[in-house]
């Protein structure tokens, strides 16, 4: 068992860096001419492109940290808001180069701070993860009836909708009649869903249909600074779409953007100029990862020595059952 455990483990962190690296060579090695692709940058409208995807990033992460401490102080127990979000700020240093390792540190931090409380790390991992989901298995569907070529050219859309709804289906029914006992992460999934009631989501649900409408606008905006003006309902019925891709494990979701984005809107612009964007979108987001957490610098450095610290002693370090692409 411990040998699964440890080939598990190095999977985890291989993984990534394979699915980057290898969508990087494709797309900028295959699929990408260099010269239109510098070209497309250097015609974007670079400033307003940066403050508009950097008021993006930060609007993302304070309201997905307060969604965090609301979850705790709601559904669990009472938490000071700043400190979820000193806790968050520092993990986002080490996402600019692992997502386990983000991860494991954000919610070492939560167990901690609440006393070892394992419906905290429980809580604060499904909320946004649940609310989320449906959120965006929301937008694909009421988006699809209005999408240009209607559901005949839309056919992904449709596939993804369906087979959304049907995992999520299946998740649910699956928690319920599982063997819990054997399986310790279905156990506290079970636990947790037995004490919250959807009543107590729908502020969470109302919050990721903001941030939904949020991210459509923000896109818009400045997708039309890389000369690409891809339809509003285009981009809302798809962006789903981009959010499932970028759940595939990568390293700051570079190689996993640039094709997903490039495929989902190739009939909208050029294709250099789109995979230019996603890269550019990329790039700002990891700069911001790394000025978050070198200004919660002492944060940050507590985190990790208190991962490695826990490491060390053999204890179990806090993992989410299931990653959400926009908690990073």
């Amino acid at each position: 068992m411990a040998g699964i455990q440890g080939r598990t483990k190095r999977w985890q962190r291989i993984l990534p860096w394979i699915v980057s690296i290898s969508a990087l060579v494709y797309v900028f090695g295959y699929a990408t001419d260099w010269g239109r692709l510098v070209e497309a940058t250097r015609q974007a409208n670079l400033p307003l492109f940066v403050l508009v995807t950097s008021l993006d990033k930060l609007v993302f992460f304070f309201v997905w940290a307060w969604l965090q401490a609301e979850a705790l102080n709601r559904l669990v127990t009472p938490v000071p808001r700043r400190t979820v979000l000193s806790i968050r700020a520092g993990s986002e240093l080490f996402r600019a180069i692992s997502n386990p390792l983000a991860d494991a540190a954000f919610l070492l931090g939560i167990s901690r701070l609440t006393g070892g409380r394992l419906d905290a790390v429980v809580t604060v991992a499904l909320v946004p993860f649940v609310t989320h989901l449906i959120i965006l298995l929301l937008q694909l569907s009421v988006t699809l009836p209005f999408l240009p070529g209607g559901i005949e050219g839309n056919e992904i859309v449709v596939t993804a909708a369906i087979v959304g709804w049907a995992v999520m289906g299946a998740i649910v029914l699956g928690l319920r009649f599982a063997p819990a006992g054997r399986m310790p992460g279905v156990a506290r999934a079970l636990a947790w869903l037995e004490r919250v009631s959807i009543r107590q989501l729908m502020p969470f649900l109302v919050w990721f249909a903001f941030l939904a409408v949020f991210d459509v606008v923000i896109q818009g905006v400045a997708t039309r600074t890389f000369g690409t003006p891809i339809p509003w309902i285009t981009l809302a019925g798809r962006v789903p779409l981009l959010y499932l891709a970028l759940a595939i494990p990568s390293v700051g979701n570079f190689g996993v953007r640039e094709f997903t984005w490039a495929e989902l809107y190739a009939d909208f612009g050029d294709r250099d100029a789109l995979i230019a964007y996603a890269f550019a979108t990329n790039a700002i987001f990891l700069a911001w990862n790394v000025l978050i957490g070198v200004f919660f610098l002492r944060r940050a450095i507590a985190l990790v020595t208190e991962v490695r610290r826990t490491r060390k002693s053999g204890e179990p370090v806090p993992e989410p059952m299931l990653h959400d692409a926009l908690d990073g």
